[in-house]
């Protein structure tokens, strides 16, 4: 079964490699053709910065992939052997787990750097210091070793209390995340950014009618201070219940005039109207679903091959190491529909605050983020969540070719 998993994981690898290549194949292509919606200077930029991303990402994939074969070769047998024979239990599987995932942070790390420093630092979006970056690792790891270990210690607690413990598990696992959904906005989001009441107050209060307008009910609109760390646009509706809000990045409201934000925040009320979030929250808890079946009848002549004991700690982090390949394969499906979704919020943005500023907002996004309009059809399949931008622009009335602004 081993040999199995390994043939599985490496088709994943091969397949998510070609996709890169091909990606990169498209652009390399494209971006010699006449530019689309932005200038050819950022036109022929954003493809290059694509391209750029793809590589790394290529790069990320084989290192996901020896990682991998090093756990499932020896990595977990030699972290077994590091750990003291007198600890056991719901502790071991604590140790354990955090002790693979720093190992893989570790790894990861460079990468990241470099990402960060040298690639998003020459196409001019990072704005972030060494400090900061560092301070944002060190709040990581500790979130990681008090929320991560508290999981593990819960998960593995089921499983040493209940033959279903895969079913139980799933279950302790999805209300974690729906609760840390309705908890980031206000108290873990902080950590990491300042935010504050949206100082434009005619802003606030076109924003705030408009919620009124479909009852969006939320805890305030405030902006962000997002430009300490990246130059990129954005804007979100976080939190679940009486924790939703607001948020405006600072280089979305620098950007962005009145009626182009409305736009945006209309798009993103349409996905509220349309209960999206209620939507992608079964989708997950679907993938979770099958995930935790599969581990949760793994046999133990699996375990025996790998030279470990069916326990917690290996239990779990076998869950860690599959879940993202199991995953992977489901992502067409739900690419497509969030992609269905973004269309009927777009239309609703259309609706609220007019097809002609919204298209002016995602043009605007679209050479800002440098965000290259064309993809190769295999990529937009697997990782688009949202439909290729011109497809959404021709939805919404715009014609390309010309250059047509549409009308309300």
């Amino acid at each position: 079964m081993v040999e199995l998993l390994i043939v599985a994981v490496t088709i994943y690898f091969i397949l998510k490699v070609y996709i890169s290549v091909m990606q990169i194949g498209y652009i390399s292509e494209q971006k010699n053709l006449k530019a689309v919606l932005m200038p050819k200077d950022k036109y022929k930029k954003s493809a290059l910065y694509a391209i750029t991303s793809q590589r790394l990402s290529i790069l990320d994939s084989i290192i996901e992939y020896i990682m991998f074969i090093f756990w499932i070769k020896f990595g977990l047998v030699w972290l077994d052997t590091l750990i003291a024979d007198d600890i056991v239990g719901i502790l071991k599987a604590v140790y354990f787990v955090l002790s693979f995932l720093l190992f893989n942070y570790i790894i990861t790390l460079p990468l990241s750097i470099y990402k960060t420093f040298v690639v998003d630092k020459k196409y001019g979006f990072s704005n972030i210091t060494p400090t900061l970056f560092l301070l944002d690792e060190l709040k990581g790891l500790a979130l990681t070793i008090i929320i991560g270990g508290g999981v593990v210690a819960g998960v593995a607690y089921i499983i040493s209390s209940s033959t279903l413990w895969w079913l139980y598990s799933f279950v302790f696992i999805l209300v974690i995340i729906v609760a840390i959904n309705a908890l980031y906005p206000t108290i873990m989001s902080i950590m990491y950014n300042k935010f504050e009441p949206l100082k434009d107050k005619i802003l606030n209060d076109k924003i705030i009618s408009l919620l009124q307008s479909v009852n969006f009910k939320s805890s305030g609109v405030f902006q962000v201070d997002a430009s300490k760390r990246d130059s990129r646009l954005n804007a979100y509706f976080g939190g679940l219940g009486k924790t939703k809000r607001v948020v405006l990045f600072d280089t979305l409201i620098e950007k962005l005039s009145h009626d182009e934000l409305i736009a945006v925040l209309g798009h993103e009320l349409g996905h509220f109207k349309n209960r999206d979030i209620l939507k992608n929250i079964v989708m997950m808890a679907g993938i979770l679903f099958v995930i935790f079946a599969i581990v949760g009848n793994i046999p133990q002549s699996f375990f025996n091959s790998l030279s470990l004991f069916k326990e917690s700690s290996t239990i779990i982090t076998i869950f860690l190491l599959i879940s993202s390949f199991i995953s992977f394969f489901m992502m067409p499906l739900l690419s497509f529909v969030s992609r269905q979704n973004e269309y009927a919020a777009d239309r609703f943005g259309a609706d609220v605050g007019g097809a002609s500023n919204l298209v002016s907002a995602l043009l605007k996004l679209v050479e800002e983020n440098l965000s290259f309009p064309k993809s190769h059809s295999l990529f937009i399949l697997f990782y688009y969540s949202h439909p290729p931008l011109i497809k959404r622009l021709q939805a919404l009335g715009y014609d390309i070719d010309t250059e047509g602004v549409v009308e309300d």
